[in-house]
């Protein structure tokens, strides 16, 4: 084998095992060990007595010839998503030793793919946070620079896939939350349309921002679990329905050519694109173009309004959980803040707030039905060390910062569409610091998965970064 068991993606892991070239239990056994050694944060949790025992059971049906597309190949879920009879702590120690008693949805949906779960990745306190720190385990850092966090709140399934500790993993993403560490970490993130995979049984949909997606190394593996992740649940309200056509299969197809609208400034007056995130951008405009597509300048549709009605509904959520007075202290001091931001707004104002973030960005796209795919910067800066978020004492001031570092990400999560960070490009190494990822981020109108993964697949061998070995 010309490369190492972790260097290779889902598929050719998959492969192997079909082949029986190696058994689930020795990939698992060769992941945990990877993990053992890890320096990043990036677990919260690990399964490794629960993972031997499933890859036994993958290793049997190997044996028979009677297996699911991804049996006994590693993951790993996300410390927000509910897995039964593992803990999930949401990155609180409010909930420090709660386990679920049900699965989600995708969780279940993963298993079925037979894919072998190692365990939990680091999240922030209730994903709250476009960087991974927590009272739990601290914070998550990107393998390309440990003085860096990893970004949020996917920060641990970010930094697990770019390390090679797992070929894949599950995020969530309801204000950028795969695509930033997926930046961070030099890897490929996606956010799905809304609607396309349920929230359920347990998780709610009220505001559609949120929603599951993958984290890669590889757009197939991406596309593949997808495929895996799309369709809803019985009871479902919120419902993009599953394409007759596989992702995997509209992953491989020619896109033909097509109109990309790009811009780089910020809808937010007081943030600026750094000329590593511009450097960035500027490369992706490049594959596009020579991957025979129009790339058209234009001014940034949105609206700047749309960030104070987000926050009124992203801090009504916080404000909304369940959490008893007398544990209020066990809570970070910005997660005191969302939720008393979110106290002050009544009924109406949630109401308000969430009707202008429907018709604002129906609007808007409604404008831009001209083009197909829209080109943005990812971050406006390159990763930050875990101090720069955390030092300030004001939970406003953190709250500022979050927004220097990401002005893109979230309107794609106002509007629904679909969204990709593409490892495209990584800071030439200096005595002050070493090489460091930085995303560009292609959308497509609500419901184009497929032709965003067939644009980002085209691209992939142009743009595919590599983190150092460790």
């Amino acid at each position: 084998m010309s490369r190492e068991l972790h260097d290779l993606d889902a598929h050719d892991q998959a492969e192997l095992l079909r082949r029986r070239e190696i058994t689930s239990s020795e990939l698992v056994r060769h992941h945990l060990d990877r993990i053992d050694a890890e320096e990043f944060g990036a677990f919260v949790t690990v399964t490794p007595d629960a993972a031997i025992e499933q890859a036994t059971r993958a290793d049997r049906l190997l044996e028979r010839g009677d297996a699911p597309p991804f049996c006994g190949v590693p993951t790993a879920i996300k410390d927000l998503t509910a897995t039964a009879g593992t803990r999930t702590t949401l990155g609180s120690r409010l909930l420090g030793e709660d386990v679920p008693e049900e699965d989600a949805h995708v969780v279940t949906r993963v298993q079925e793919a037979g894919f072998v779960s190692l365990g939990k990745t680091n999240t922030p306190e209730f994903g709250l946070s476009s960087f991974t720190d927590n009272d739990l385990v601290g914070p998550t850092v990107t393998p390309w620079d440990t003085t860096r966090n990893a970004g949020g709140s996917s920060g641990g399934a970010a930094a697990a896939v770019s390390a090679r500790l797992l070929p894949v993993a599950l995020g969530s993403d309801g204000g950028g939350s795969i695509r930033i560490p997926a930046s961070s970490c030099g890897i490929f993130g996606l956010k799905p349309s809304r609607g396309l995979i349920s929230a359920g049984p347990l998780g709610v949909q009220w505001n559609g921002l949120a929603s599951d997606g993958a984290l890669t190394r590889t757009v197939r593996d991406a596309a593949a679990l997808l495929d895996v992740l799309a369709g809803p649940m019985p009871g479902d309200s919120r419902i993009s329905a599953a394409p007759s056509t596989p992702f995997r299969e509209q992953a491989s197809r020619d896109p033909g050519p097509l109109r990309v609208a790009r811009w780089s400034r910020p809808y937010l007056d007081f943030a600026a694109s750094s000329p590593e995130s511009i450097a960035a951008w500027e490369r992706a405009s490049e594959l596009l173009a020579a991957a025979g597509h129009e790339i058209v300048d234009i001014d940034n549709p949105w609206a700047p309004e749309l960030e104070a009605q987000f926050n009124v509904v992203w801090s009504a959520g916080m404000a909304a959980a369940p959490i008893p007075p007398e544990a209020e202290g066990l809570l970070r001091p910005t997660t005191r803040y969302w939720r008393e931001r979110g106290g002050r707004a009544s009924a109406p104002e949630l109401a308000a707030a969430m009707g202008f973030l429907e018709l604002t960005t129906r609007a808007t796209l409604a404008q831009l039905a001209e083009f197909d795919l829209f080109l943005t910067p990812t971050l406006a800066l390159p990763p930050q060390p875990t101090d720069w978020f955390t030092s300030p004492e004001d939970p406003l001031e953190i709250h500022r910062r979050e927004l220097l570092f990401t002005p893109f990400t979230a309107l794609m999560n106002m509007s629904g569409q679909p969204a990709a960070s593409l490892p495209v490009y990584a800071t030439e190494p200096s005595a002050q610091a070493p090489s460091l990822p930085i995303g560009a981020m292609l959308a497509a109108h609500p419901g184009s998965d497929g032709l965003l993964l067939a644009v980002c697949a085209q691209l992939e061998d142009a743009f595919l970064t590599t983190p150092p070995e460790r």
